[in-house]
């Protein structure tokens, strides 16, 4: 099951007692690690170069779900192959709160340069897969040549050699 389909471990905190869930759950390093199989190093990480901020409850890091969705969101543009510099971008406009139409027209446009660089990569390893089919065909009629008969002198020459081993 994807990381993103599966229960939240959050920590839903009941307020004045009354059994509602609050809005704000919460999260560990550890739990988010689990959920999205990744190591708290990575996520760590991922703070440094400024795509999550948790707040902080004395030495413990404490994430949101906003905290949450950053990192699912990071880990999707991963997957997509796009550079963090982009996926900070793009989870950065997502964060804004204003109108969507903006975000969604510059992850088409990542898309469609990642896209494109995916074609070309495709082209060259079709080009490189052709040119070792080509090497493959050329070894094989090689060692389908009988090879040609050893002379009597030879054989003669390589036995005292061994001989001589």
């Amino acid at each position: 099951m994807p990381a993103s389909d599966r229960p939240s471990r959050a920590r839903a905190q009941a307020p004045g007692g009354d059994g509602r869930a609050e809005a704000a759950a919460t999260f560990t390093i550890t739990e988010l690690a689990q959920e999205f199989d990744i190591t708290p190093r990575a996520i760590r990480f991922y703070e440094d170069v400024g795509l999550m901020t948790p707040a902080r409850a004395g030495r413990n890091r404490v994430y949101t779900l906003r905290d949450r969705t950053r990192l699912k969101l990071t880990l999707r543009g991963k997957r997509l192959g796009l550079s963090l510099q982009e996926i900070k971008q793009l989870v950065d406009m997502y964060d804004s709160g204003t109108d969507a139409r903006p975000q969604l027209e510059a992850f088409l446009g990542v898309l469609a340069e990642h896209r494109r660089q995916l074609a070309q990569q495709l082209e060259d390893i079709q080009v490189t897969l052709a040119e070792i089919e080509q090497h493959e065909a050329r070894c094989r009629q090689l060692l389908a040549k009988p090879e040609p008969a050893a002379k009597p002198a030879g054989r003669a020459k390589a036995a005292r050699r061994a001989a001589a081993v």
